[in-house]
């Protein structure tokens, strides 16, 4: 189940490279400057903010377990077909659609995806768990922009869009022969005599808010603080990052003057190291604590991207964009074990309510706001705002509770 779960995160994280990685191509075909490439960009986004809430609700809805693999596999159907489509649209309006469309399935995917693998670990190790499946993140991110390059090199950017679809069908399959109790109860004993806490059993049963969201959503947002302060962190994080990788392959073919391939290739550089901080932070989370590990991820992402206004060369690019793989996709997982620690029947909710406020709305302003400072003041005002914000997301961290249960029982060890 970890390998399908990150396979599903690959195929999201191929998804968000996809666009950002071909758009001085696109903004070549269809006439347009750098703020309208933006809100090209941030339309995936707006779909997202659907797709988190609504898809990520009906997750809980049809059941944990295998039960909810029926709600992953329509996510994923519909990035199927959208890919599908995207690839043979005509015409811009069309385009822009799809994009939406596209936004739904990847946004519902991720909630869905996270709450999935969270069933299947000992809660002791959620951490560890989220944050080793988000590695896919970081693998896409560098494998992504390869593939891309190579496919860009003998064909268009439509050609780019089919790639998404042959990696897909391989995890649903996967999934589907995977996805059964009696799979998920051989687990559960492993962890039972291994004297842990399994996150769902049998037992559990669907919560009956199929036709009505509403109220799932009220009691997902005022169960606990830490879900608001979480989804305003994620807010700040994903601003940072949507606005970063929106407009790198821009960067680097503006201002180090290099091909749009050799862009594509160097604006990879952060998966390399993405992996590491993910499963770094994550498992130190599950002992040190929550806060603990997003204080410093917050700090290191802010020093990260300030500096990335100082690429002037592909050695400096390279060597940046490392530094800022330890640190830039490390806050979701953390992020999102805290939010299973304090609303777990209702994780796909949760999560999609933050993938939908984060993610979604994130895009949707990360990528004008950056189109227009780019075009209007350059580069770097265009990082120094966004290590601010990094900066201002301690203020949320530091107002949340500790909910990791391995720092909770480590805490009272040392106070016995």
């Amino acid at each position: 189940m970890l390998l399908v779960t990150t396979g599903a995160v690959l195929i999201t994280s191929i998804d968000r490279a996809i666009l950002p990685t071909v758009l001085p191509a696109l903004l070549t075909d269809f006439h347009l400057d750098a703020m309208q490439g933006g809100f090209l960009v941030s339309l995936s986004f707006l779909g997202s903010t659907i797709g988190g809430v609504i898809l990520g609700i009906f997750g809980d809805a049809m059941g944990g377990g295998p039960r909810r693999a029926w709600a992953w596999c329509l996510t994923v159907a519909v990035v199927i077909a959208s890919s599908i489509a995207t690839a043979f649209a005509k015409g811009i309006f069309l385009f822009k659609v799809l994009r939406v469309t596209m936004g739904i399935g990847t946004g519902g995917l991720e909630p869905i995806n996270v709450a999935m693998i969270s069933e299947w670990w000992p809660k002791e190790h959620r951490g560890f768990a989220v944050g080793t499946h988000h590695t896919g993140f970081p693998i896409g991110q560098f494998v992504g922009p390869l593939l891309i390059a190579g496919i860009v090199l003998f064909g268009t950017w439509r050609e780019v869009f089919l790639l998404l679809p042959l990696l897909a069908v391989p995890i649903v399959v996967m999934q589907i022969i995977l996805a059964k109790w009696q799979h998920l109860d051989s687990v559960n004993t492993w962890i039972t005599d291994n004297n842990l806490t399994p996150s769902l059993t049998r037992d559990h049963k669907p919560a009956p808010y199929l036709k009505n969201p509403f109220p799932i959503l009220y009691r997902v947002i005022r169960t606990d603080r830490n879900v608001a302060l979480a989804v305003i962190t994620n807010f700040l994080f994903l601003w940072t990052e949507a606005a970063v990788t929106g407009f790198l392959t821009l960067q680097l073919t503006r201002e180090v003057h290099v091909s749009l391939a050799v862009a594509a290739t160097i604006s990879g550089a952060s998966g390399i190291t993405g992996w590491i901080g993910q499963v770094v932070w994550g498992t130190i989370s599950d002992h040190r604590g929550r806060k603990f590990s997003l204080n410093i991820i917050a700090i290191g992402s802010a020093v990260s991207i300030f500096l990335m206004a100082y690429i002037s060369s592909v050695p400096m690019a390279w060597l940046l964009l490392l530094g800022w793989g330890l640190f830039r996709n490390s806050p979701y997982p953390v992020l999102y074990a805290a939010v299973i620690d304090i609303v777990p029947g209702s994780a796909a909710s949760g999560l999609g309510l933050m993938v939908g406020i984060g993610l979604g709305l994130s895009g949707v302003v990360a990528a004008p706001i950056g189109g227009w400072l780019i075009d209007h003041s350059g580069f770097t005002a265009h990082y120094t705002l966004l290590a601010a914000l990094c900066l201002l997301a301690l203020i949320p961290i530091a107002m949340m509770r500790e909910s990791s249960a391995g720092a909770q029982a480590e805490a009272k060890l040392h106070t016995s």
